[in-house]
């Protein structure tokens, strides 16, 4: 095989791997977008099951209601506390 066929052969293959790799990103990307989504919903229900008024709120007025109660005293720490030992309030 001549310099010249190999060069060709290991530019081939150098594509084709880089073509493996950008498959492989966008695989992840996709998973990880597919998870994101999946929790975003999940928590989107729970907060909808605990709060049923918020189904017919806007995402402002969602926003505005949860930094109010956030700002409520000891929302802070408990919102520390719970993810770290599993406890219910």
């Amino acid at each position: 095989m001549s310099q010249l066929e190999e060069k060709r052969k290991v530019e081939t293959e150098l594509r084709q791997l880089q073509n493996r790799q950008k498959i492989l990103l966008n695989k992840q990307h996709l998973e990880q977008r597919r998870e994101r989504t999946h929790r975003l919903i999940e928590r989107g229900a729970i907060l909808e099951s605990v709060f049923p008024t918020v189904a017919t709120m806007s995402g402002k007025e969602v926003k505005a209601f949860l930094s109010t109660v956030s700002a409520l005293p000891g929302a802070q720490e408990l919102a520390e506390k719970v993810p770290q030992t599993g406890d219910t309030p």
